[in-house]
């Protein structure tokens, strides 16, 4: 009878030694990409809060159309030469987006196209900027890729299966059994320290396990579009490919069809879609790539509802219809939202944030237990009182935080953008009050 037990022992230690070992190797890697990744949950959000230029305080009237847009943005940069992208904006107040990939400044970078933003009323050019340069762009690449290029990539995609490991681990070494499972979901605020770290750690893992592990493998295949289209059985699925080469097929003459004509046209397949982007051809071959989003699809900024339309000609050269998909392509469809947390509205991307933030605290309670164990911290009997002081504080900044996150969606970035100086200076002033009374 003392085989299984033993057996079950040794098994346990595995899994222990298996679970530390991943904390300690790539613990400190999961931690920053969780949370790189919660923040870029909401970069746009982010972005105009840093940049209130970008946000049109009052919309009023109809857009420009997008041949007076493209026209702003090739007089603002004659000398680029090649394909536009418009990105139509998400809301009333927003900027479109002329994408322009590959940029003389920053040729050589793994992805750095410029971006152009425009105001749609008055097709002014607001800001022309480029990727990695502003805060949130640079905090997705280093999300995305370390700021490696393709072997940050392929190493992002590493530590996605290595989560799921840690995660799968974590699961096994908290699984109590059915009559343990309340007990395992209570913590304990009488014991010490290090007993209150590792209920913590143990509840955290345990309610964040599912999205992690969701998270975790979405991002692995994302960083692996192979393994992606060999899973799927579904190639070229990745924003606006066709896995071949779309040309034109009229001849060249001195009446090209404009964006504001190839967007009509486009528009008969899917007369109630949206336009999400519309990408101008290059030479006499090139074709206008015009994309729509249905209201059945899940992806919100990059759908799959695609037309190219022949510059010369006017006639419609292909359709992409995500409703004619196989079960396969329909599959990889999700990968990116299910990742970015837009296929869930607005409640999923909460709690994708808050999974994010978890895996950072995860690490911070783990290392704090492991120290614990080792003795490098003393443990010593958990004391709320500054705890408690240090809630009321950060009580009275996130109110003020959401104060000022109220005047700015009600008034404009310029009027609340001026409280965040004194919003960033209690926030410190919170930091410092906590850490003075961790070490008293």
């Amino acid at each position: 009878m003392t085989f299984p037990i033993i057996k079950a022992r040794r098994g346990r230690a595995a899994w222990l030694k298996l679970h530390l070992f991943l904390a300690l190797g790539a613990g400190f890697l999961f931690a920053l990409l969780g949370l790189t990744g919660s923040l870029s949950i909401y970069r746009e959000d982010i972005d105009e809060l840093l940049n209130p230029r970008l946000v049109i305080d009052e919309p009023a009237g109809d857009y420009q159309s997008l041949d007076k847009i493209i026209a702003a943005v090739r007089a603002a940069h004659p000398d680029r030469h090649g394909a536009w992208t418009l990105e139509m904006p998400n809301s009333p107040h927003g900027m479109v987006t002329a994408w322009f990939d590959k940029p003389r400044e920053t040729y050589f970078e793994w992805y750095a196209p410029l971006m152009v933003s425009v105001n749609p009323y008055t097709a002014e050019v607001v800001a022309s900027r480029f990727w990695g340069e502003t805060f949130t762009t640079w905090l997705l690449d280093l999300h995305s890729h370390l700021h490696l290029g393709l072997s940050g990539r392929n190493t992002v995609g590493l530590l996605g299966l290595l989560l799921m490991l840690s995660a799968g681990s974590g699961l096994v070494l908290w699984w109590p059994g059915v009559k343990g499972l309340i007990k395992a979901l209570t913590v304990s605020r009488t014991a010490s320290m290090l007993r209150f770290a590792t209920d913590l750690h143990r509840m955290t893992g345990f309610l964040s396990a599912l999205a992690l592990l969701m998270l975790a493998s979405t991002g692995f295949l994302l960083s692996y579009p192979k393994a992606l289209e060999k899973l799927t059985g579904a190639a070229g699925m990745g924003h606006g490919e066709t896995n071949r080469t779309i040309v034109s097929t009229g001849v060249p003459n001195n009446h090209p069809l404009p964006l504001a004509g190839a967007e009509f046209i486009a528009r008969a397949p899917f007369p109630n879609a949206e336009l999400r982007r519309i990408t101008t051809p290059v030479g006499d071959s090139g074709v206008y790539e015009i994309h729509f989003r249905q209201e059945s699809e899940i992806n919100q900024r990059h759908p799959f509802t695609a037309v190219w339309v022949d510059r010369w000609s006017g006639h419609i050269q292909e359709v992409r219809d995500p409703a004619r998909f196989s079960a396969g392509q329909t599959a990889a469809t999700w990968i990116w939202p299910l990742h970015s947390g837009e296929a869930l509205g607005a409640p999923g991307r909460l709690v994708w944030f808050l999974a994010g933030q978890a895996l950072f605290f995860l690490y911070l309670s783990g290392l704090f237990r492991w120290l614990c164990r080792r003795g490098v911290i003393r443990d010593r009997p958990v004391d709320f009182a500054p705890l408690k002081a240090a809630g009321y504080q950060a009580m009275t900044v996130a109110y003020r935080l959401s104060l000022m996150l109220w005047r700015l969606a009600v008034n404009g970035g310029h009027k609340a953008l001026p409280q965040a100086a004194p919003l960033g200076q209690a926030l410190m002033r919170w930091l410092l009050n906590v850490n003075k009374s961790l070490r008293n």
